[in-house]
C-alpha cells in the first residue's frame, strides 16, 4: 500500500520557535518536539506536571501521584491526592483585569440575533444557575440530562452542572423519545434541562412531543427545567422555567472534587445493544482538552473559536471547555449551516473575527459543493483550521486548506473519539502536514499501528493501538464494565485497541483507513473504506460515498459501493453511467481484484446528527441483518431506502 506524498504545509523556523509546544519543550529542558514526544510517553508524570503548570490549571489541593493502576491499566486513577473542579479554570478569567470585560461567549442565532457575554458576566450567570439547581436539591453525583441548542444557555448549564459536582448527560436536540429514554434511563437521571423548540431554516422545530413522551417513561426523573416561552412541555414533574432557575442567589463557591469523580456521561451508539455511556472525570477530559487546545490548536487568550456542533456530539463539550479554559471567545451558532445560504459561516468568520474554525468532513464536502457561496466573506482573521469526526479525503482536505486557509494555515486533522476525550492522533503545527494525514500521535499518548500480536508495524495497515493508559481516556462505560473491557482491552491484554485501521508511513505520519469493523478484506488483501471512498470522491461528481464489504464465496468479501450523486443537471451522469465510471475508477486506482461487485445510488447515506456516515448500518442492512441502534441517526429514512435496495429484484 502506498500513499502519495501530498505535503501541503510546512512550518518555517519562526513558526516552530514561537509554538507553545516549543515553549513546553524548553520548559522541560528538551531540544524540540521529537524529544518532547518521547519524554511525554517515557515519563508522563513529569510531562503532565509541566503541562498543567504551563496551562495554569487551578487546583484546590495539589496532586501527589500521577497514576495508579487500580486494579489494572483499564481502570487507572489519575492525580491521586489532588482536588479540583475544572469549572474554576474555565471561569478564572473573570478575575483577570485584562480579560474580565472581554467576551467569553458570543451566541449567534439563525435569525441573526447575537448575544455577547463577558467573562465576568458568564461567571455570574453560571453561579446563579448553579444556585438555582442547588435550590432544587441537586447534589454531587446527580445525573442531569442536557438537551439544549448550542447557545449561551447550553454552555451556562453545562458549566453549572459541573460546578455543583453533578454529572451532565448531553443529548442531541433532535432526539426522539426512544433515544432520550434509553440514555436517561441508563444514567438514572433525576433532572432534564430541555428546550421546547429550536429554529432550523426559518422554521420552528418542536422538541416538546419527544420530551413529553420520554418523561412518561422515566419515573426516576423528577424535575424538568424548560427553556422556552410556552407550555408545551408538561407532565407530573416539578417544572421550572429557565428564567426562574437562572435568577437564583449565586453559589459562593464550586464543589471541590476528586480528579476521578465523574462530571459527564456521553452516550454513543453501538452496533448492537443499548447505547454505551462513556464516563469522563474532572481530572481527565477537561485537562486533555485544555492540553489539545493549547498544543494542537495553539488557542490563546483573546482568540475567537468557532466549531459548529451540538452539545450531544463530543465536539460540543470540547468547544466549551477548550475555549473557556484558554481564555478565548467561544462563538456558538444555533442554526442550519446553509441558512439563509451557504455563505453563513464565511460571513460569521468575517463578522466576529474568528481565528480558529473547525468543521466535520461532511460539512467540508458540503461547503466545497457550494464553493463560491461558502467562501463569500473575508477569511483573513483565520489562523487555524480544524477537522474531525470521520475520515477527510485528500481532495476535500486540500480544498479546505486552500480555500478557507488560503494555502497558508495549518489544518489540524484530529481523531480520538468519545471514549478518548481528545486526540489520539492529530497534527501539530511544528511538523509538516500531509493531506488527510495526522503528523503525530498526540503527546502523552503512546499510539501506533499494530499487527494481530500488538507489535508496531510501519508501511502496512494495522490496528490503532495505545500501549499504556492516557489522560482523558474514559473511566469505563456507565454500569457496564464488561462491555468496556471487551471493546478496548481484550484484543491485546494490557493495551487499548481503539477499533480504527491505520497506516503509518516512514516519516511518522498516520492515515486512518476507517473503523476496523468496516475494514475490507478482498482476496486476502486488507483495504480501508477511506481509501476506496477517496478515489470515488476525487473522480466522480458525488456528494458522498460509502464502501462496504459483504460476504463472497470466492473472495471472502466483495466490495459494494453506495454513492450519493450530486444534484442532477446538464451533463450529470445517470445511475448506470455513474456505476460504470465508479467501477472503472476503482479498478484503475486500486487494481482489478478490488473492482466493485455492486454499485448503488441513493439520495443520502444514513448519518448521525453530526454528519458521520454510518457504514456499519449500511453494511448490516445490505447483508440482510438488523441494523442495530439507530437512535442517533438524523435521517432514518435513508436506512429504509437502502433496505429497499436489498428487496428489489
Amino acid at each position: 500500500m502506498e500513499f502519495p506524498d501530498l505535503t501541503l504545509w510546512r512550518p518555517d523556523a519562526e513558526r516552530i520557535a514561537s509554538a507553545p509546544l516549543t515553549a513546553l519543550a524548553h520548559r522541560m529542558g528538551l531540544a524540540g518536539y521529537d524529544e518532547l514526544h518521547r519524554a511525554s510517553v517515557d515519563d508522563p508524570a513529569s510531562y503532565w506536571r509541566h503541562v498543567l503548570a504551563q496551562l495554569d490549571i487551578v487546583w484546590d489541593a495539589p496532586w501527589q501521584r500521577f497514576r495508579t493502576d487500580a486494579p489494572d491499566a483499564a481502570h487507572p486513577r489519575w492525580f491521586d491526592g489532588g482536588r479540583l473542579n475544572w469549572v474554576r479554570s474555565a471561569l478564572r478569567w473573570s478575575g483577570d483585569p485584562g480579560r474580565a470585560t472581554q467576551p467569553a461567549l458570543i451566541a449567534e442565532a439563525e435569525d441573526g440575533r447575537v448575544e455577547r457575554i463577558s467573562h465576568a458576566e458568564l461567571a455570574l450567570r453560571v453561579r446563579r444557575f448553579a444556585g438555582g439547581l442547588r435550590a432544587m436539591g441537586i447534589a454531587p453525583g446527580d445525573r442531569i440530562g442536557l438537551m439544549l441548542p448550542m447557545g449561551a444557555e447550553a454552555a451556562i448549564a453545562f458549566l453549572a452542572i459541573a460546578a455543583l459536582g453533578a454529572v451532565c448527560v448531553p443529548l442531541f436536540t433532535g432526539f426522539g423519545a426512544e433515544a432520550i429514554v434509553s440514555r436517561l434511563e441508563l444514567a438514572q437521571a433525576r433532572m432534564l434541562i430541555a428546550a421546547e423548540a429550536f429554529m432550523r431554516r426559518g422554521r420552528r422545530v418542536s422538541a416538546a412531543a419527544a420530551v413529553n413522551e420520554a418523561l412518561g417513561r422515566l419515573p426516576l426523573l423528577a424535575q424538568v427545567v424548560v427553556l422556552g416561552d410556552g407550555d408545551a412541555i408538561e407532565g407530573r414533574r416539578e417544572l421550572r422555567r429557565w428564567e426562574e432557575v437562572a435568577c437564583a442567589e449565586p453559589v459562593a463557591d464550586f464543589v471541590s472534587m476528586d480528579p476521578n469523580d465523574p462530571f459527564m456521561i456521553v452516550f454513543t451508539s453501538g452496533t448492537t445493544g443499548a447505547p454505551k455511556g462513556t464516563v469522563h472525570v474532572h481530572g481527565g477530559f477537561p485537562l486533555k482538552i485544555a492540553h489539545d487546545s493549547a498544543f494542537h490548536f495553539e488557542l490563546r487568550a483573546g482568540d475567537t473559536w468557532c466549531w459548529p456542533s451540538d452539545m450531544g456530539w463530543i465536539v460540543g463539550p470540547i468547544t466549551v471547555i477548550g475555549a473557556l479554559i484558554a481564555g478565548a471567545t467561544l462563538l456558538c451558532y444555533d442554526g442550519a449551516p446553509d441558512f439563509p445560504d451557504w455563505s453563513r459561516f464565511a460571513s460569521m468568520i468575517e463578522r466576529h473575527g474568528v481565528t480558529h474554525f473547525g468543521a466535520s468532513p461532511t460539512l467540508i464536502r458540503s461547503l466545497a459543493a457550494q464553493a463560491d457561496a461558502a467562501t463569500r466573506g473575508d477569511l483573513r482573521s483565520l489562523r487555524m483550521l480544524m477537522a474531525a469526526g470521520e475520515v477527510l479525503d485528500p481532495e476535500h482536505f486540500e480544498w479546505f486548506f486552500r480555500r478557507f486557509g488560503r494555502g497558508a494555515l495549518p489544518l489540524i486533522n484530529y481523531t480520538g473519539g468519545t471514549e478518548a476525550s481528545g486526540a489520539i492522533l492529530a497534527n501539530v503545527p511544528v511538523r509538516p502536514i500531509k493531506a488527510s494525514g495526522f503528523n503525530s500521535a498526540s503527546p502523552g499518548v503512546q499510539a501506533f499501528a499494530a499487527d494481530d500480536t500488538g507489535a508496531r508495524v510501519v508501511g502496512v495497515p494495522g490496528e490503532l493501538t495505545i500501549a499504556q493508559p492516557f489522560v482523558g481516556m474514559t473511566q469505563g462505560f456507565w454500569r457496564d464494565d464488561a462491555r468496556y473491557l471487551e471493546a478496548y482491552w481484550q484484543a491485546v491484554p494490557g493495551r487499548w485497541v481503539h477499533g480504527d485501521l491505520v497506516y503509518e508511513d516512514g516519516e511518522g505520519h498516520f492515515f486512518v483507513l476507517g473503523r476496523s469493523d468496516d475494514t475490507l478484506k478482498i482476496a486476502g488483501k486488507r483495504l480501508g473504506p477511506a481509501e476506496v471512498e477517496a478515489v470515488l470522491l476525487a473522480a466522480l461528481p458525488l456528494k458522498d460515498a460509502a464502501a462496504v464489504g459483504l460476504p463472497d464465496p470466492v473472495k471472502g468479501q466483495k466490495l459494494v459501493l453506495v454513492l450519493v450523486p450530486q444534484a442532477a443537471g446538464d451533463g450529470a451522469p445517470d445511475g448506470d453511467d455513474l456505476a460504470a465510471r465508479a467501477a472503472a475508477a476503482i479498478e484503475a486506482a486500486l487494481g482489478k481484484p478490488f473492482r466493485p461487485a455492486t454499485v448503488h445510488c441513493v439520495d443520502d447515506l444514513p448519518r448521525t446528527r453530526n454528519g458521520k456516515a454510518m457504514r456499519r448500518v449500511i453494511r448490516r442492512v445490505l447483508a440482510g441483518q438488523p441494523p442495530g441502534d439507530l437512535s442517533a441517526l438524523e435521517n432514518p429514512g435513508a436506512v429504509e431506502a437502502i433496505r429497499r435496495l436489498v428487496d428489489t429484484p
